[in-house]
């Protein structure tokens, strides 16, 4: 895994890091994994747990009670709630989204998968979604697990990100590259 200079990534991998070996330790590295995602779409979706998360004006205590509460609604595993309570006391849940996207690059890494970023005019088939695990396999070395993401506005085709490559075949890209180049011929 790349290190950035970022302090906010190097607090963020160093909890995730612990998460991931305490898991693996108890034997719930997959489910910690499972609940962490659930968290983390629930915070992408809901602007008022963002809010709750980033905000200094919440004190440690009330963002505790609020967030275990939806973890025990979630029925999340006790070492994610344990986690959950420990960020909240350090005073550290505005980097829990970045916690989350560490946890999953390193259980990822830890099988022996790379995760690929792939947005879709569309949402894919199970075959499709195994045909481009497959090819993306080729150009990786390594198992590829696929977050996939719609975006309507594509028209037709796929932006697939890996790391730091990203490969863009996507038709709204094409047109608008066709676009430029007219008006540089006109």
């Amino acid at each position: 895994m790349s290190q950035t200079t970022s302090p906010i990534s190097g607090v963020a991998s160093r909890y995730a890091s612990s998460l991931f070996e305490l898991a693996q330790n108890e034997g719930a590295a997959d489910q910690v994994e499972k609940d962490l995602a659930g968290l983390g779409e629930l915070i992408s979706e809901s602007d008022d747990l963002s809010r709750l998360i980033k905000s200094p004006v919440f004190a440690a205590d009330e963002q505790e009670k609020a967030l275990l509460a939806i973890a025990e609604k979630g029925g999340l595993a006790p070492l994610t709630k344990n986690f959950l309570r420990v960020v909240a006391a350090n005073r550290r849940l505005f980097v829990l989204p970045g916690m989350i996207e560490a946890y999953k690059a390193i259980a990822a890494d830890a099988r022996g998968e790379v995760t690929a970023k792939v947005v879709a005019a569309h949402d894919l088939t199970e075959a499709q979604r195994a045909e481009l695990s497959e090819t993306l396999k080729g150009v990786a070395g390594k198992d590829v697990a696929i977050e996939l993401s719609v975006d309507p506005s594509l028209l037709g085709g796929l932006i697939v990100q890996i790391g730091s490559r990203q490969i863009d075949t996507s038709l709204k890209t094409k047109l608008n590259s066709m676009k430029l180049a007219l008006k540089e011929v006109g």
